[in-house]
């Protein structure tokens, strides 16, 4: 999609939809909202008068050739209450008007901010909402509509003071939204056409065009560094597993400054292994990748919008399979950390392999530690779809996060991580088991596992099991992976590059 500023005045703002947003509260009109229908002679007014237009959050009245203006439509969506609205809405508007518009084989758009939304933000937001809106999870579809994207869309209501904020806020969003459709690009594909090899090639591939540096282990140099946890999982398949470490270092880089380390989950297919999963919806298991697909994501915006920090993405990917060598319940493996593993539950795989990521992570000289993990579903029993899963070893860091999240428009919630946790994992053979000895708790007791991993080091966990994948098409967004965590993580990135890990 091309985006772009225009600064016209907005009756001469050509393009086959104008868009803007009116809330419940607007019954007599006023600014940019007024001048509209000045130049449609009265017709939002008539609409509000008669019921029909009440600014409902998402409801929308289009209009046909309205006379006073370029565009060959106007489409008035509702922005809710005026109290309750910011950029996280701004974003979801931009989008469902694009994805409403879409239907009707609109190519070009206008959207047009209000008086108070002309900010970099307010583009920023805009920007994102259009370009993750125009995305479709149609890849391999061979009847689908031939050129059903918009084209062009353009950023009205600015003037040439204010478009230097627009143009900023339309970059910065253009690189993050392109850099999270990436991670959902990923996500959304089958298993036989995204294994660990492949998922790979394309992690090396973006990272080599963005300028990042880029290592890519294979299963001998995986079994080198001692890397247990990981080839356990991968026994079971044909396919080999990879290791992912994308780097980036900032042209100048002081002693001793912190280095953030992102690690995500990349299981290209879990069938659960030996303890293996029922057939119902395991389709859908492609998606168990998408904590590794995030953090080469956010690595792409990054290696673009250049925070002042060191950041390493440590990728661990590989299938979980029942086959002939699979690990079996019972059996005990070694990390790369050193520690034993009761393998009590093959389909806790994922933990297992970000045990070694981790590791390595650290190794590098990673100070502070997050990482993304479709990792269980008792995080879906606890916060459903809703909101992401945040455990978190050190308050000041998980705040820090936190509130990139909230600027992000991502929803996340906080989770306990109490000692007392850690009894539930102690093995009797081993040093720990990789499912919880108790009833409930699922999701902590995960978290406690990883966290055995992290010693002193600053952690998060992020467990998007409940996040990631969107079963049903949204008004704003298309069903399928999501790319959650992306712009978070680059919130994030950001300010932690600009002003110390323990910023607010």
């Amino acid at each position: 999609m091309d985006i772009s500023v225009d600064t016209r005045p907005l009756a001469k703002v050509d393009s086959e939809a104008l868009v803007t947003y009116m809330f419940e509260e607007e019954k007599s009109l006023s600014g940019i909202l007024a001048e509209l229908d000045s130049a449609v002679a009265g017709s939002i007014s008539k609409l509000i008068a008669s019921g029909e237009l009440t600014g409902k959050m998402l409801e929308s009245t289009l209009l046909y050739y309205p006379q006073g203006l370029a565009a060959q439509r106007l489409f008035i969506i509702g922005a809710g209450k005026k109290d309750k609205f910011g950029t996280a809405e701004l974003r979801r508007l931009a989008g469902a008007a694009i994805r409403s518009l879409k239907s009707r084989q609109v190519k070009r758009v206008a959207f047009l901010a209000r008086e108070n939304d002309r900010t970099a933000a307010a583009a920023q937001a805009i920007t994102e909402g259009l370009i993750l809106a125009n995305f479709d999870s149609d890849k391999y579809k061979t009847d689908k509509k031939q050129n059903s994207e918009i084209t062009t869309a353009t950023l009205a209501g600015w003037d040439e003071a204010s478009r230097t904020a627009a143009d900023q806020g339309l970059a910065r969003g253009r690189v993050i939204a392109e850099s999270q459709n990436f991670a959902r690009d990923l996500g959304n594909e089958p298993s036989n056409r995204m294994t660990p090899t492949i998922l790979a090639d394309r992690a090396a591939a973006m990272a080599r065009e963005a300028g990042l540096a880029v290592e890519i282990f294979d299963e001998k140099k995986i079994a080198e560094l001692k890397m247990g946890a990981l080839l356990s999982v991968a026994q079971g398949s044909a396919e080999p597993p990879r290791m992912i470490i994308i780097t980036y270092t900032p042209a100048k880089l002081n002693p001793g400054a912190p280095v953030l380390g992102l690690v995500g989950k990349a299981i290209t297919f879990d069938t659960g292994g030996i303890s293996i999963k029922p057939a119902n919806d395991m389709e859908k298991m492609k998606y168990d990748m998408c904590g590794g697909a995030a953090m080469i994501g956010t690595m792409r915006a990054l290696a673009t919008l250049k925070p002042s920090c060191k950041v390493i993405a440590v990728v661990p990917s590989s299938e979980n399979m029942p086959g002939g060598r699979a690990q079996k319940p019972g059996d005990v493996q070694i990390s790369m950390a050193g520690k034993s593993i009761e393998v009590i539950n093959t389909d806790a795989e994922g933990r297992l392999v970000l045990s070694d990521g981790i590791a390595y992570a650290k190794q590098l000289g990673c100070t502070h530690l997050i990482d993304a993990a479709t990792l269980t579903g008792a995080v879906v029993v606890a916060l459903a779809n809703i909101n992401v899963g945040v455990f978190g070893s050190d308050e000041a860091f998980t705040n820090q996060l936190l509130a990139s999240a909230k600027v992000a428009g991502e929803k996340m919630w906080p989770l306990p991580l109490d000692d007392d946790y850690r009894e539930m994992i102690k093995s009797g053979i081993a040093d720990i088991q990789n499912v919880g000895s108790g009833k409930g708790g699922g999701a902590i007791t995960a978290a406690a596992f990883l966290r055995e991993f992290t010693g002193d080091t600053p952690w998060i966990h992020l467990d998007i099991a409940g996040t990631a994948w969107q079963d049903d098409v949204k008004p704003w967004n298309a069903k399928g992976a999501t790319g959650v965590a992306v712009r978070t993580l680059v919130d994030l990135a950001m300010k932690f590059g600009a002003n110390g890990p323990s910023a607010k």
